[in-house]
């Protein structure tokens, strides 16, 4: 891709190895003059220097060198010049952990085509690398503006998360090759926020457009009886409707995703864990990757993070509002930063969490000289913080706690940060578990279309990988979505075309017949 993904970080325990050896594993480039090889060679191998390549046809070579040999050869008269062997990256496609976590890769898409996926959001980014190439089409809601821009960047992150490109750059989303149609309803502005009567609207929109599945990456805390019979309406007919449990981490219902007819998906991080911020309902069905996903987002309103100390990458989250920008210095231990950190000159902070704010951390470290701050948690996990409104001029960003201990026995170290614009960004949340269910649930339906949103749905829970308490629970739902085992579920249970409990049919090869049931009554 056009730029380089984050790396992550080893252990703390690997950290703090690497930084024991990086002095004797430093690697540097030496160009020697002519013919004067092969007594720089003798001096470099005298003072502990190691070959590392010959470079014969550039009278060079690369080699380890320690701090004598380095001074040494950068003081003989027959080196042209030394310089770091700097290191280069492989610059490709990432597959998110979500993807072989529900199983998208290993189900083909290349009958996807007999499908649509309505996305509800804040607009699709149509410029993106990753999402240009798609078959899809959209439609504006009032005072929205143009339904293929995104000013808000929820929008494309939610379709990169369903059908971002297999073109070797970016990332992947659960239907890669670009066979699924997407219709994109442009409900939200900036600001991110809009009416029920807009969702009810944008619904019949997407089924106006021949939508199988609508993804609903949003909510709120109030039931409307308009919604709910329109939710209902849309399931009888022939739509599977998606949407995200919520964010608050209480036990509140969340809407649209509780009503009957509708899917609620609560989050999980990679190691299959609920999300502190997943709200635990007894509507909750499934589960799907929710913390820290890699998606697309308007070109250049991500922001690509790296932090390296003493050669080694440590694992970074970009600090909402910090600028773009690079800096390199010793790093400084600021303490928790709620004064000038006046021993930070030229330095990089390494700066606790607690007592202030991000923003005055920054600033302090600022106050004190300092040329960058990274901030690390005070409780378990990486630190995703963010400026606020405050304005600072120096890059920022969070780190673990493990990771923050570790580089606190590292001070002094030469530690690199930096923060550029990317296409692409990680992102926390339900409405990031969503687009993932939504996705599975257009994927495995490709298969079987005329299979009913009913018989889609009880496949998919019967198949899901149960996580937390046996059985359904109020967290997890029935467990994480699988996309492959949904397959061979259908493949052992024929559909009929109707929702279970019905009787009349509901076939999902088109939006119309019939009734529909509910969510399954396994509360």
């Amino acid at each position: 891709m056009k730029k380089k993904l984050p790396l992550f970080a080893a252990s703390a325990l690997a950290l703090a190895m690497s930084a024991q050896v990086s002095a004797a594993d430093d690697r540097y480039i030496i160009k020697f003059k002519e013919g004067k090889g092969p007594a720089v060679k003798a001096q470099m191998k005298q003072h502990g220097g190691r070959s590392a390549l010959a470079l014969e046809k550039r009278s060079a070579m690369a080699a380890h060198l320690p701090q004598k040999a380095l001074q040494a050869l950068q003081k003989n008269p027959n080196v042209e010049y030394v310089e770091e062997d700097v290191k280069r990256y492989l610059l490709s496609q990432e597959v998110p952990f979500g993807i072989p976590m529900v199983q998208a890769d290993l189900v083909s898409d290349g009958v996807a085509g007999n499908r649509t996926v309505c996305i509800i959001d804040s607009g699709y980014d149509i410029a993106h690398e990753d999402l240009s190439g798609n078959a899809v089409s959209g439609t504006n809601d009032s005072g929205t503006g143009n339904w293929y821009e995104d000013r808000n960047s929820h929008g494309t992150h939610v379709a990169g998360t369903i059908a971002a490109m297999n073109n070797g750059v970016g990332v992947v989303g659960v239907m890669p090759s670009s066979n699924i149609n997407l219709h994109i309803v442009k409900v939200f502005n900036a600001d991110g926020w809009g009416y029920s009567s807009s969702l009810v609207a944008a619904a019949d929109t997407c089924a106006a457009n021949g939508a199988n599945v609508i993804n609903m990456s949003l909510g709120g805390d109030r039931a409307s009886k308009t919604e709910e019979r329109a939710f209902t309406d849309l399931y009888n007919s022939g739509i599977l409707s998606i949407a995200a449990a919520g964010n608050d981490g209480n036990t509140r219902h969340s809407y649209p995703a509780s009503y009957d007819a509708v899917v609620s998906v609560a989050a999980i991080d990679s190691d299959k864990m609920i999300a502190d911020f997943s709200q635990q309902t007894d509507q909750v069905e499934m589960s799907g990757p929710g913390v820290d996903v890699l998606s697309s987002v308007p070109v250049g309103m991500g922001r690509n993070t790296d932090l390296t100390v003493a050669g080694s990458a440590v694992e970074t989250a970009g600090m909402d509002g910090s600028p773009e920008a690079s800096a390199t210095g010793a790093l400084a231990d600021c303490g928790t930063g709620e004064s000038a950190c006046t021993t930070a000159a030229g330095k990089v902070c390494l700066i606790q969490r607690g007592n202030i704010s991000f923003a005055d951390k920054v600033l302090n470290c600022e106050a004190g000289g300092g040329i960058a701050a990274v901030i690390y948690n005070n409780e378990p996990g990486i630190l995703n913080g963010t400026l606020g409104e405050t304005v600072t001029s120096i890059p920022s960003a969070g780190i673990s706690d493990t990771d923050g201990a570790a580089l606190l026995n590292q001070l002094g170290a030469s530690a690199t940060l930096n923060v550029e614009a990317s296409d692409y960004a990680y992102f926390n949340g339900t409405s990031m578990a969503s687009p993932h269910v939504a996705g599975v649930s257009a994927l495995v339906w490709s298969h079987y279309p005329n299979c009913a949103p009913g018989e889609i749905r009880a496949a998919l829970n019967a198949t899901a990988e149960d996580l937390g308490a046996a059985g359904r629970d109020n967290a997890y739902g029935n467990g994480l979505v699988q996309a492959k085992d949904a397959v061979d579920y259908l493949a052992a249970n024929a559909c009929t075309g109707t929702n279970p409990g019905d009787g009349g049919g509901s076939g999902g090869g088109g939006n119309g017949g019939g009734k529909g049931g509910g969510k399954p009554k396994n509360k």
